[in-house]
């Protein structure tokens, strides 16, 4: 991993850091996946009172992975229409009214339509956060992508923390419900966003990013990253990447328990796996900032979810918490995934069309996590789930090295 060499203006300038987008971007990647870890500690509660069954809950877990690919294809095309910040306000005005609907959900066909809703507005914040640091912060993608992905990994973190004791506290709907309240506040820098800009606009007085990126002028320059390598490397990348990461999001507290730890417990496993990425969420993007080729993270993520496996297998009551801090490395991948979307484009339009090439392809791969690993952990077992997981690793390690190397797409479309 050798340090990366100065960028001709990578440096240069003073650019005054546009405070209200940042404090934007932080809130929206805050609510990127609250609609997923907030359920899962609390399904066997939801179902006992709306009978989800084993079949509405595997469904449950497969949605956000549906929504984010599917999502993914279509965000492009939407940022051809609106620009970023209007279809940002948009997205989070889908994740709170979805959420509002799961939480008042009286059967499980009213909490799927809920779900689908909230994780559309998700799934469309996933794609346009990318391009938003790049359009924003283009001398300092990394730092910024630090902050973002800090803010995601937080938000994935603090719902599966809490989960529990507010459902204990208040009941479900409560504990599912309540996180619209911080995707509302996170539309409200967006729109500060879009008035000014049409407040500059309209007094021809361009600020330091308004000038030729007015907030509702879409890119115009049209790039298919299929024809790249680097994007179809960075798509599978993905893919792999969010397979094995979203398989735990779903069953990891069923996992807890498997090996003898309680329900409250399997909640806070699974919040410690989330937890962990806030370090790589920290260290990650300054890595792939700082070196040219970042792929020693991969090697590091892979040795540590195969440590894990080896421990929940052979080991599972010697130190269970040893293991769950071992996959929580695991998952260091995504950080450095988010980070390559900025890291190997040259312009905004490459950012958002790899951005939503990548999480289309990356989470229709990553659908067959929850369903695959959840079929195999009832039926033959965690081994066989871990078996599946292991191959799935050693796919992304083969495709992670052609999307670390440092390429840009732009360069390299056929």
């Amino acid at each position: 991993m050798s340090p990366r060499s100065p960028r001709a203006g990578s440096r240069s300038g003073a650019l005054a850091v546009p405070v209200v987008a940042l404090v934007g971007v932080v809130l929206v990647s805050l609510n990127l996946r609250t609609a997923v870890t907030s359920l899962s500690p609390l399904l066997g509660v939801i179902d006992a009172e709306i009978g989800l069954g084993t079949g509405g809950m595997g469904l449950l877990g497969m949605v956000p992975t549906a929504m984010f690919a599917l999502w993914g294809v279509l965000t492009p095309i939407a940022l051809r229409r609106m620009g970023l910040e209007a279809l940002t306000v948009l997205a989070m005005a889908a994740a709170a009214s979805g959420q509002v609907v799961r939480a008042l959900a009286p059967d499980p066909w009213v909490m799927g339509a809920g779900s689908l809703i909230a994780l559309a507005g998700m799934g469309i914040g996933n794609v346009v956060a990318p391009p938003l640091v790049k359009k924003y912060f283009p001398q300092h993608v990394a730092a910024a992508s630090m902050a973002y992905i800090t803010g995601l990994q937080l938000g994935t973190v603090v719902p599966a923390l809490v989960a529990v004791p507010v459902e204990e506290a208040a009941g479900w709907r409560v504990s599912i419900g309540w996180w619209a309240v911080l995707a509302i506040v996170a539309a409200v820098p967006w729109i500060v966003e879009i008035l000014r800009t049409d407040a500059d606009t309209d007094t021809a007085t361009a600020g330091p990013v308004a000038a030729g990126a007015a907030a509702g002028a879409a890119p115009a320059q049209r790039i298919r990253p299929w024809r790249s390598p680097v994007g179809v490397a960075l798509a599978l990348f993905f893919g792999t990447n969010s397979l094995c990461t979203y398989a735990f999001f779903t069953w990891l507290p069923a996992v807890a328990e498997s090996i003898g730890m309680t329900r409250a417990e399997g909640g806070l496993a699974l919040a410690v796996y989330s937890a962990i990425g806030l370090i790589a969420a920290l260290v990650v993007p300054w890595a792939a900032g700082r070196f040219e080729d970042p792929y020693p993270v991969v090697v590091v993520s892979v040795l540590s979810y195969l440590a894990g496996f080896a421990g929940l297998l052979w080991a599972p009551g010697a130190a269970p918490w040893l293991w769950v801090c071992l996959l929580g490395v695991g998952p260091s991948t995504f950080p450095l995934c988010l980070t390559l979307i900025n890291l190997r484009t040259r312009t905004q339009a490459g950012s958002a069309a790899l951005s939503g090439f990548a999480q289309g392809v990356g989470y229709t791969a990553a659908c067959l996590g929850p369903i695959v690993f959840g079929i195999l952990l009832a039926g033959p077992g965690l081994g066989a789930g871990l078996a599946f997981l292991t191959a799935v690793l050693a796919v992304m390690s083969v495709v992670a090295r052609t999307a670390c190397r440092p390429r840009m797409l732009e360069d390299t479309l056929r």
